[in-house]
């Protein structure tokens, strides 16, 4: 299926490994150049050069932490300077620490907060001016399965994802007269380093070990099984598409099943 995406601009966060990568190498696939962004230099060096030799496409990376403003700015500036456009925006980072709300201090939620609600609120508003120009664009948030089905243990997450939830959709209806859509995708238990880390938090307070922690998520999944990052990104890579233009202010789950609810 042609997409439509050859010659178009993404700006992908989080990009060097797990999910931002899978979507990143996706989109590379069908034609799109790259902004890559991430705080580890080597990993999003190594990611750059990798898609770059598969697909061929040109692409940048930027070393930054989305949960600083200024470093945000910097990644969309870089990739107006070189392409003069970014035409695709993939909000995405790391998820927040796992605890009960006890464990929970002041600076944890305002970390939270900045990491996860308003790096996609700051990307957000770098790339909508030059959509609305256009007239064209697409927005899609990486958020969480927590968004529908709350995660016990995972109080931060529960909470700010779903603030991304609802300015994602709000802004949907703002911008669809323009040709803008914007789209969160709601990954589940998915083989990445954030779910080793969560099943091995979870092994250290439930006494059992990873490997036990992870089967009982599996458990849990009609598939029976965890997800990997390329399915997500197939997802991601349509929505992206011209194929998507009617598609806007939805939440998709990427789960195997793992949301009980109808809707």
């Amino acid at each position: 299926m042609n997409l439509g995406l050859n010659g178009k601009v993404a700006l992908v966060a989080a990009a060097s490994k797990g999910l931002g990568r899978a979507i990143a190498e996706e989109l590379a696939a069908e034609g799109a150049s790259l902004v890559l962004c991430a705080r580890g230099e080597a990993a999003l060096e190594e990611t750059r050069a990798s898609i770059v030799d598969a697909s061929g496409v040109e692409v940048i990376s930027v070393v930054a932490d989305v949960s600083v403003p200024a470093e945000v700015d910097a990644v969309v500036n870089a990739g107006i300077e070189r392409f003069g456009r970014i035409d695709i925006l993939v909000t995405n980072a790391g998820g927040p620490p796992s605890g009960p709300f006890e464990s929970l201090t002041t600076d944890m939620w305002d970390a939270a907060v900045r990491l996860t609600l308003m790096s996609a609120v700051n990307l957000a508003r770098g790339v909508l001016p030059g959509m609305r120009e256009r007239k064209w664009g697409r927005i899609i948030n990486v958020t969480s399965i927590a968004v529908k089905q709350p995660v016990n243990g995972l109080m931060l997450s529960n909470s700010v994802r779903s603030a991304v939830t609802g300015f994602a959709r709000t802004l949907a209806n703002e911008v669809a007269p323009l040709g803008i859509t914007v789209n969160n995708i709601l990954p589940g238990y998915t083989r990445t380093d954030r779910v080793e880390e969560l099943a091995t938090a979870i092994a250290g307070r439930e006494a059992m070990s990873v490997n036990e922690a992870l089967a009982k998520w599996e458990a849990e999944i009609p598939m029976g099984r965890l997800g990997e990052p390329r399915e997500l990104a197939a997802l991601a890579a349509f929505l992206a598409s011209e194929r998507a233009s009617y598609i806007t202010g939805s939440s998709i789950a990427v789960d195997g099943g793992w949301i009980k609810g109808l809707l």
